[in-house]
């Protein structure tokens, strides 16, 4: 009897998580984009291929900016289908490496002559190095977006109002940010165990929190207001790159108690379209409302460092 109680209890309150967090909030903003231009970062798959179907089927001329050319073809074709337009264009962008993120800026700036919304979505769960030199994570996840928004921040200024949209995540909790280990490492941290890479990853989601919190700084006075977000726990392929051991475990609590793609990409939208979010640039969202951050993801002293930092390593200091 009490077995059954306890069961009842514990199936009732796992459904009520899932209708309740799971599920969550969707973007009700009904904003209609014909003649606005997007670009997406890891738009090929996730949350980035549902923010390009998204954008694309209210009228906006999408930029799917992925790294592999075929995967990002093939995504090409799905997003063109599924969003019933043909205002959705491939161009190759590899943000692990500085020179093909400026390759990617300098094409789109002689091909388009405006840009109303920037959306930061790729990321990826990794050690290693990118060709520069840099840790994967801080590399990609950090570095190649810091440098493509500001290559980017002229005609997005010119084309205003725009917004430069983040994806973070609440893994931002537990990150760090290890200056000394980056000025001689260029990486967020050397270990190579899951806790380790772990823990790199939720520094370099700080970083997309800090980058954003200054960047809102210095788009004071402008028509350009930015945002960082999470996403929540989404069952996509982010962990791709991981053991078949840990995907294989980790599935049947993707399967219930994750986020789909659709339901993952609904806070990114809010961020990039919902009306009257311009007073709140800089801020951090989650479930498609404003959060406030600890102390140290939105520390100014540490921010301006970072963005000092960055600076030197993409070569825009």
């Amino acid at each position: 009897m009490w077995l059954l109680l306890v069961l009842g209890v514990v199936v009732g309150v796992a459904y009520i998580y899932r209708e309740i967090v799971v599920k969550g909030k969707r973007c009700t903003s009904t904003a209609k984009l014909h003649g606005k231009t997007a670009i997406v970062t890891g738009s090929n798959t996730g949350i980035g291929k549902e923010t390009a179907i998204d954008l694309a089927k209210r009228g906006a001329r999408v930029i799917l900016a992925c790294r592999s050319r075929q995967r990002g073809e093939a995504a090409l074709e799905d997003v063109k289908r599924e969003s019933g337009s043909n205002q959705v264009v491939f161009m190759q962008l590899d943000l692990g490496s500085l020179k093909s993120v400026r390759s990617f800026a300098e094409t789109f700036m002689k091909s388009e002559s405006r840009l109303d919304l920037l959306i930061n979505n790729a990321g990826i769960f990794m050690q290693g190095r990118t060709e520069d030199g840099f840790g994967m994570m801080f590399g990609v996840n950090h570095i190649g977006h810091f440098l493509l928004t500001n290559l980017l921040l002229d005609r997005l200024k010119a084309s205003g109002p725009s917004r430069v949209v983040s994806v973070s995540s609440m893994a931002h909790n537990f990150g760090k940010i290890n200056f000394d280990c980056l000025n001689t490492h260029k990486a967020l941290g050397l270990g190579t165990s899951f806790m380790d890479v772990l823990q790199v990853y939720s520094d370099s989601k700080l970083c997309n929190v800090l980058f954003t919190h200054e960047l809102a700084k210095r788009l004071r006075g402008t028509q350009v207001t930015c945002y960082t977000l999470h996403p929540g726990a989404i069952n996509s392929e982010l962990t791709r790159n991981t053991s078949s051991i840990l995907q294989l475990c980790l599935r049947p609590l993707t399967l219930y108690f994750f986020k789909n793609t659709v339901q993952g990409a609904q806070t990114t939208l809010h961020c990039a379209l919902q009306e009257g979010l311009e007073p709140l640039s800089g801020r951090y969202f989650s479930n498609c409302t404003v959060r406030e951050v600890y102390a140290k993801a939105k520390d100014d002293t540490a921010a301006k460092k970072l963005w000092e930092l960055s600076e030197r390593f993409s070569g825009l200091a």
